[in-house]
């Protein structure tokens, strides 16, 4: 007799499409593990906004991201569809929920077991939610970033699609910062670099803080060293890793995990990183890039690229950092959590 097939249903945010066009980590982890899922054979359906695309049942409430539609408001879309999800439940053995604290004041209204991906804690404003559901089954991200007292199962770090990021044999000259214009990403650090060790510094993303972008970063702008070229698509990501010589990510406060840090060494690409957070267990000091702790410290790192061997950068992200090793971490998970049921129920 067959074993039937477990039914999940992944949680993807809404604020974006998933995967994203451009920015949007969670909808791209979201959109991996679930791709990832159904390679395996699991029955899986993403929820996510409409005009998503998956290999899975895609259910969706939302027609666009609301970052992408001004028409829309976006708590009606993020409860509209975070609702939907969990009217839904039963129809499931699990819900893995991507979203942040506002889909765990759904979970003891359902019998489905839920697990959280925590992405990170914008806030110390919404821990008041977490301490009240911290008996649920949680994922962290990357052990640096972590709370405590909640019931973690495991770290899982994210995973991404390696096909989509071509193995760039050789160097190029540029450096190049991908991400959020913001303080926390140091922007402002990897412009003090470039100007210092006289390489020219190409700076893609979307600014997210304005009054940041205004008066720390739009003044160095001279398009001939310092360079905005605005937010990239995945092609656009390889294109500025081919001319990369390495990518700053000089962090200002504690990495959460840093998802652009796996994409570039998965082109084989040298990371430069504040030693902060969760940039330790990603990017290993010697051998796919440097972990420093100031910006005299990445200009000296700066001469020691030659060390780094190209193609064990990308054979790290394949062994630790795909969608492959994400999906057999999460395998795990969901079979712990189906025995802890079981145990529960029984």
């Amino acid at each position: 007799m067959a074993i039937p097939k477990k039914r999940v249903a992944i949680l993807s945010p809404v604020a974006w499409r998933t995967p994203p066009r451009h920015y949007g980590a969670w909808e791209t982890v979201a959109g991996n593990i679930t791709e990832g899922l159904v390679a395996r054979g699991w029955d899986v359906t993403l929820f996510a906004s409409r005009d998503s695309v998956t290999c899975a049942h895609l259910h969706g409430v939302v027609d666009r991201g609301y970052e992408e539609d001004s028409t829309t408001d976006p708590k009606v879309a993020e409860y509209l569809h975070i609702s939907e999800a969990f009217e839904h439940a039963a129809e499931f053995d699990l819900i893995h929920s991507h979203y942040d604290f506002m889909a765990l004041t759904y979970t003891r209204l359902v019998n489905t077991p839920v697990l959280t991906t925590i992405h990170g804690f914008s806030s110390p404003k919404i821990m008041p939610v977490y301490r009240k559901y911290r008996d649920g089954y949680f994922v962290s991200i990357s052990n640096s970033d972590r709370a405590p007292g909640l019931n973690y199962l495991a770290t899982v770090y994210n995973g991404i699609d390696l096909s989509l990021y071509p193995f760039q044999r050789s160097r190029g000259n540029d450096l190049i910062f991908l991400g959020r214009i913001h303080p926390d990403k140091g922007v402002h650090l990897a412009i003090e670099v470039a100007r210092k060790s006289g390489l020219p510094l190409l700076i893609a993303g979307i600014i997210q803080d304005r009054a940041y972008f205004r008066e720390q970063v739009e003044p160095h702008l001279d398009n001939e060293q310092i360079h905005y070229i605005g937010p990239v698509d995945v092609s656009g990501k390889n294109e500025l890793f081919a001319r990369a010589r390495a990518l700053l990510h000089l962090n200002t406060i504690p990495e959460r995990f840093g998802l652009v840090l796996v994409e570039a060494n998965a082109a084989g690409v040298p990371v430069i990183a504040m030693d902060l957070g969760s940039c330790s267990e990603v990017i290993k000091d010697g051998l796919t890039g440097f972990l420093v702790n100031s910006v005299s410290d990445a200009v000296q790192a700066l001469q020691r690229l030659d060390e780094i061997d190209r193609t064990a950068c990308r054979e790290q992200v394949r062994q630790h950092f795909s969608i492959d090793s994400m999906a057999d971490a999460y395998e795990r998970v969901y079979h712990k959590i189906f025995d802890l049921e079981k145990k529960r129920r029984s």
